[in-house]
């Protein structure tokens, strides 16, 4: 068997015009497939956002890449945490409205008006000091790790997200706000929000928990962000700190597993602990378990015309309805025998009587 390659997962973004973002997207494309880039790329006039990972031995050529680009000369590139080569597939690079879905009326405020960027050492510094600390991800990002006494958002999207937390500090206008997402590109838009909406000290971690637990193990020195954390590719999560901070939301368990529903057509994202994962076969829920089990076939013929459950909902994170959701399941199960009856018909049309 040939041996992987080693590669290397980073991320990068800038705020910068970028007068053509489709010409742009050309010329990456060529230059990184010749590369063996694979990854998640958004451009947009207000610039990039990515996500890529690439053989090691070919880092500095990709530097040079980016750096014969004015408009990305000098970007900061995250590496990540940790690095199993398989965080990506294939190469996309897309062109978007935004680089961050946010849903805010960025002609009516000024979106350079950024907060301060804090280092490591001096967020933690401020932390200590008693200044409020804001995570700025998602709820599903903040169920398997966080910054310890940090405000932690319900919502589901960005742009909730956002709003959410207006709200909730609305009180702590003139008080230290502390900000952190995954690699600093929310904070930016985030923290350029709050100053608009009258928030007098707003700071920001730059580059994110990727940077943060860079120098702080280059320093020696131990992490306040506690458990793992999520990351938007194949790998989900990088461990951090051995601290167990989710919930398995079918049975309760401390987990920092999270993972995604293997019924191709749910996808949902959920915590799970390993003895779930087992019992439900690596799916959400005993409906999605009974048809992951069928032959590959089967399951190609069910899923005609159907909605796929990750463009409605992303994630579970109602663990008390998602378990009586799994108990109401496992109880029809149980009396008839399956939960989806046109499974019948399915049968018929890809096995041939004998």
């Amino acid at each position: 068997m040939e041996a992987m390659v080693p590669r290397t997962t980073l991320s990068f973004y800038r705020y910068v015009r970028l007068e053509d973002p489709w010409a742009f997207r050309g010329e990456l494309l060529r230059q990184w497939s010749a590369l063996g880039v694979f990854g998640r790329t958004y451009l947009a006039h207000e610039g990039v956002n990515a996500q890529v990972s690439l053989p090691t031995a070919l880092l500095h050529a990709f530097r040079n890449i980016l750096n014969a680009i004015p408009e990305f000369t000098g970007v900061p590139l995250k590496i990540a945490v940790e690095e199993n080569g398989r965080s990506f597939r294939k190469l996309t690079i897309k062109v978007k409205p935004k680089l961050v879905a946010d849903g805010l009326p960025d002609g009516t405020f000024d979106s350079t008006n950024v907060g301060e960027h804090l280092d490591a050492g001096t967020f933690d510094l401020l932390h200590q000091d008693g200044a409020t600390v804001v995570d700025m991800r998602n709820n599903y990002e903040c169920a398997i790790g966080h910054f310890e006494g940090a405000y932690l958002p319900r919502s589901g999207t960005f742009r909730d997200v956002l709003h959410e937390v207006t709200d909730a500090m609305a009180g702590r206008r003139q008080e230290s706000i502390l900000l952190y997402c995954t690699g600093g590109i929310r904070c930016e838009k985030a923290s350029a929000w709050l100053r608009h909406q009258g928030f007098s000290n707003v700071c920001q971690l730059h580059g994110g928990i990727i940077d943060y637990v860079r120098q702080v193990r280059a320093q020696g020195r131990e992490s306040r962000f506690k458990g793992r954390n999520f990351v938007f590719d194949d790998r989900l999560s990088e461990r951090i700190t051995d601290d167990l901070l989710g919930t398995c939301v079918q049975c309760g368990q401390a987990t920092d597993r999270i993972a995604n529903c293997m019924e191709e057509s749910c996808n949902l994202l959920l915590v799970q602990c390993p003895q779930c994962a087992a019992k439900y076969a690596d799916c959400c829920s005993p409906s999605c378990r009974e048809i992951h089990l069928l032959p590959v076939e089967a399951q190609r013929e069910w899923r005609k015309g159907r909605v796929t459950r990750s463009t409605i909902t992303k994630a579970v994170t109602n663990a008390q309805a998602h378990q009586e959701l799994i108990r109401e399941q496992e109880a029809a199960l149980a009396l008839n025998g399956t939960l989806h009856p046109e499974l019948s018909d399915v049968t018929r049309k890809v096995i041939p009587a004998s």
